[in-house]
């Protein structure tokens, strides 16, 4: 079963450099499931091009009638509407532990790799977006782009620790959900691309399990997000 269903991504200033973890997630998402998407470039500037959704974040995916915005959202939405298609979660439990998957890698995960990875998204960005980004993000951190870049040793240990539970796991068994990858890697395989397309901080040490899992989600699925554009 196939169907083309549109998908809006934030991308910086050269368009085909498309790096929102969240947008990856459901990028990551669409592969498992076989269903052919277009993306759609979208920057923090361009609001008007998504009011449709009610909303002003991507993603924004629209498949048919249907609009749905949010990445877990996204997920369900897909899983529901395309039951044919591979499972993203397996059973009803498996989907609750993803879900508290998904809340540990944005509370946990994210804080210290935002640090670390938001000075290099701001130079990349087209100009019409930077001012914004840098404020919004500045005041949401409570630290300059000039302070993060003179912590980056700090941030890059806090993340490192942060990934201690993904690690252990990672030693026993080849994918979060077990033999195969579901939605639980896809979600941290979104943060991961996050951090390669947009900056070329070394964020692993080369032992590291979770290193050689990260190289698989990039074989995942033809490879694909192997392929994305680098903004470097």
């Amino acid at each position: 079963m196939s169907t083309t269903i549109r998908l809006y991504e934030l991308t910086g200033a050269d368009e085909h450099v498309q790096f929102s973890p969240y947008c990856w997630r459901s990028r990551y998402a669409l592969a498992h499931k076989g269903l052919s998407v277009e993306t759609q470039p979208w920057r923090f500037s361009d609001k008007e091009a998504i009011a449709f959704s009610g909303q002003g974040k991507v993603p924004v995916l629209v498949d048919g009638e249907q609009t749905v915005n949010d990445s877990w959202a996204i997920a369900e939405y897909l899983e529901r509407t395309y039951p044919d298609c591979p499972s993203l979660f397996g059973e009803d439990t498996a989907r609750a532990l993803t879900r508290f998957i998904n809340n540990w890698t944005d509370g946990v995960v994210h804080p210290p790799l935002a640090r670390l990875l938001l000075p290099d998204i701001h130079n990349i960005l087209a100009s019409g977006d930077r001012d914004y980004f840098q404020s919004t993000r500045e005041a949401m951190l409570g630290a300059s782009f000039e302070t993060l870049r003179t912590e980056r040793e700090q941030w890059l240990k806090a993340f490192r620790t942060a990934l201690a539970p993904l690690r252990r796991t990672l030693e026993v068994q080849p994918y979060l959900a077990g033999e195969t990858p579901a939605y639980a890697d896809y979600i941290l395989a979104g943060t991961f691309q996050w951090a390669r397309v947009c900056s070329a901080q070394n964020l692993l040490e080369s032992e590291d399990p979770v290193a050689a899992w990260r190289e698989r989600m990039l074989d995942a699925h033809g490879g694909f997000a192997r392929k994305a554009s680098l903004a470097y």
